[in-house]
């Protein structure tokens, strides 16, 4: 038997033996973040959604930013990817309504060259003023669709960490506004290391982290590895969410199936490295393991699930599950889980 199989088999016994004791059986948001297609999503690529038992998808109607420090945003462009449009995401969630999958609707930013937006910092006060009327602006239209497609959470920024902090009272007036258009569930995605930093967590109804958490420093960690490396991050996480009376959502989470999985999961490069799918597979498994059944967390969204699957797919190290063995650990966890509520 080769190794790849060994992986299947030890998957499949994993899930056979194991039950939630745990204190949590409600039913928690098991979400893929959904590449967007270029052009009208099909129902054959949903229902690969639906194999893994998934009843979540987030869609990213990305924007551009010329450079960290220049305040214009476009948005919403025909150049752009369908799925990334006002009319590719109504027909992006009429097909997901038809199928039962809800949705979260995260507009983000995307800064040329790859630039970090945590970094996005004005230099004057008048291009603070210029990037608030433009991120506003960009907000309120995705808000104002969200509301008209009854689209169940909406998130109102991604890792913006200089912004938020320099501009709190901007995003509190923001939120306002958007309150008085969506009245659906809002969150914030913040970066995994500063989300405590975050000012406005009492105006939203989710506490939202991009969990790319540092969890062990080896090649393939164990089980054992990654749960120590779990321990504090969980009491914080516990903490926080018990003082801010409020469920932790991981708008963003994931694992490339590469050596060292577990150190900088944030690391996103194109390494030619070759593929280690068991330290994928264990860093899920963490995940799923010592996370997923606290009351605390209200569940999460894997990134990232490509509309068509392995033509999509270049490089078999990076994030994605899909055509890999940790494809079967997500079906089989959403599966056992969706089938611990319907029992209850």
């Amino acid at each position: 038997m080769n190794r790849l199989l060994l992986l299947i088999t030890g998957i499949t016994l994993f899930f056979l033996g194991c039950k939630s004791d745990d204190v949590s059986h409600e039913k928690k948001i098991h979400g893929v973040s959904l590449v967007a297609s270029k052009d009208s999503l099909a129902i054959t690529e949903v229902k690969e959604i639906i194999k893994v038992h998934a009843n979540y998808v987030s869609l990213m109607p990305f924007a551009f930013m010329k450079d960290i420090n220049h305040p214009k945003i476009i948005y919403n462009q025909e150049k752009q990817w369908f799925g990334e449009t006002s009319v590719g995401i109504s027909q992006h969630k009429e097909l997901l309504d038809s199928l039962h999958i809800q949705v979260m609707l995260k507009p983000q930013l995307w800064v040329w060259n790859g630039l970090f937006t945590g970094d996005i910092v004005m230099t004057n006060e008048a291009d603070w003023i210029a990037l608030e009327q433009q991120y506003e602006n960009y907000i309120l239209d995705f808000a104002s669709l969200a509301s008209q497609l009854n689209i169940a959470i909406f998130c109102i920024g991604t890792e913006l960490h200089q912004f938020v902090v320099n501009r709190p009272d901007f995003f509190k007036r923001l939120i306002k506004k958007i309150r008085t258009i969506y009245h659906g569930k809002l969150t914030y995605a913040e970066n995994w290391d500063v989300y405590q930093e975050v000012p406005f967590w009492d105006e939203l109804d989710y506490i939202g982290i991009d969990a790319y958490f540092p969890l062990s420093e080896k090649k393939t960690p164990s089980l054992t590895d990654l749960k120590s490396g779990w321990e504090v991050h969980k009491e914080t996480m516990k903490n926080f969410a018990a003082k801010k009376r409020k469920q932790v959502v991981f708008t963003e989470y994931g694992y490339r199936s590469i050596d060292f999985s577990g150190k900088e999961p944030w690391k996103h490069d194109r390494s030619k490295l070759p593929a280690n799918y068991e330290a994928q597979i264990n860093c899920l498994l963490s995940l799923y393991q010592n996370i997923w059944d606290e009351p605390w967390f209200a569940g999460g969204f894997l990134w990232k699930w490509f509309p068509q699957g392995g033509n999509h797919i270049s490089e078999q190290n990076r994030f994605t599950v899909q055509e890999k063995p940790s494809q079967t650990v997500l079906e089989r966890f959403f599966e056992q889980r969706n089938n611990e509520v319907m029992k209850k």
